[in-house]
């Protein structure tokens, strides 16, 4: 199954709008960069938070770029 399908039937299943495709990237940058700065454990929980915060992505990519750079 390709990924896009995968997102696509898990937003479906909980009732959420997929992000548009610029957000994608937003939010796999987030991810990318709590795993490669700390533990992969950080992405998923990363990624958790910044679904509940309601914050555009850019605005949480950015906070995840200010962490890693310390």
């Amino acid at each position: 199954m390709e990924p896009e399908d995968w997102v696509r039937m898990f937003c479906e299943r909980l009732g959420v709008e997929e992000p548009p495709p610029h957000e994608v990237e937003e939010l796999l940058s987030i991810a990318a960069t709590a795993a490669h700065d700390s533990q992969r454990l950080a992405a998923p929980i990363a990624t958790w938070a910044a679904g509940r915060s309601g914050r555009p992505a850019a605005e949480l990519r950015e906070i995840a770029e200010e962490i890693a750079a310390g």
